[in-house]
């Protein structure tokens, strides 16, 4: 696919078998972007993009984070299969792997912010898991008190990027990530939500189950036993376990078998895969054995998803 200008004419398809039609999206800004953070509005990237993936629509993943504040209109988006419906004064945030699929371009306005994780500072980073892991929602309701304030931040984030030459590069670059990481961590830290106490030991469970997080978003392919990613994280399956049931209210076990399945889901949703291509992408033995898995936690067999799912 060629599209005429910014995000995202590089459409590299990912190594997928023979078939599967859900393409990766790369971060490609147009020349001269610096850096990994493009800003621009919904009506500008639809007005430079008619050959998008809206013409029908169908799904696709990107490789980076996009966030979408809706100033005035409606705008419907898919993100792993379900419809999501954005409202002026909500955003929406699709994570790098979701499956996500744009409708044809509506009644929606307002600024469009594309970013790759590494543009953030590490300590930025640590601070946004709440809304940065794949089970984050996909729309985000600010605080009332926040709506005008983000909206202001995105549009002089907005006025930032479109000054690019008027100041230095490295400051006009620190401006745009300071008001990035600004505009985030409010979106991620609601003054109405108390966080709760952390404790020392609470703390260290933390950063356990984060790094856990990390490492199955990279390794859920190939490792599929909690003292798999026990030893890769070098701490006892025991320590795993109860940092995986303080954070999330279940085990480890479970977590590495959702983020398995919500793949699945992926893959046989409208995108073509059949049921032994995405076995062998997941590392089950065989069609058969991934069949039993999917089937005992949905209630279907791949095949009668993946028929549900195509004539949605």
């Amino acid at each position: 696919m060629m599209v005429t200008s910014g995000q995202v004419s590089s459409v590299a398809a990912s190594a997928s078998p023979a078939g599967a039609d859900t393409p990766l999206f790369g971060f490609q800004p147009p020349a001269g972007t610096p850096y990994g953070l493009e800003v621009t509005t919904i009506e500008d990237f639809h007005a430079h993009h008619d050959d998008w993936p809206w013409n029908p629509p169908r799904p696709g993943r990107a490789t980076f984070h996009y966030l979408i504040l809706v100033t005035s209109g409606v705008l419907h988006h898919d993100v792993d299969q379900v419809t999501r419906t954005v409202t002026p004064g909500q955003w929406l945030w699709v994570r790098p792997g979701h499956t996500q699929c744009w409708h044809r371009p509506g009644t929606a306005r307002g600024p469009f912010i594309l970013f790759e994780q590494d543009v953030l500072r590490a300590e930025t980073a640590r601070l946004l898991v709440p809304v940065t892991g794949h089970d984050a929602p996909a729309v985000l309701t600010p605080h009332p008190d926040d709506v005008p304030w983000a909206e202001r931040t995105a549009l002089q984030l907005l006025d930032e990027h479109r000054a690019l030459g008027r100041r230095p590069l490295d400051l006009h670059h620190a401006l745009r990530r300071s008001l990035l990481e600004s505009l985030l961590l409010r979106l991620a830290h609601r003054p109405d939500t108390a966080p709760p106490p952390l404790t020392a030991h609470g703390g260290r469970r933390a950063t356990v189950h984060r790094r856990f997080l990390d490492a199955l978003e990279l390794h859920f392919r190939e490792l599929h036993h909690v003292d798999d990613y026990a030893r890769l994280l070098g701490c006892s399956v025991r320590t795993l376990t109860r940092a995986a049931r303080a954070a999330d209210g279940t085990g480890a076990r479970q977590v590495i078998d959702e983020r398995r399945l919500l793949e699945a889901r992926r893959l046989l949703g409208r995108s073509g895969w059949t049921a032994g291509a995405v076995a062998a992408h997941l590392g089950f033995p065989d069609a058969a054995d991934f069949g039993r898995f999917f089937r005992n936690r949905t209630g279907l067999t791949p095949a009668a998803y993946a028929a549900r799912e195509g004539h949605q």
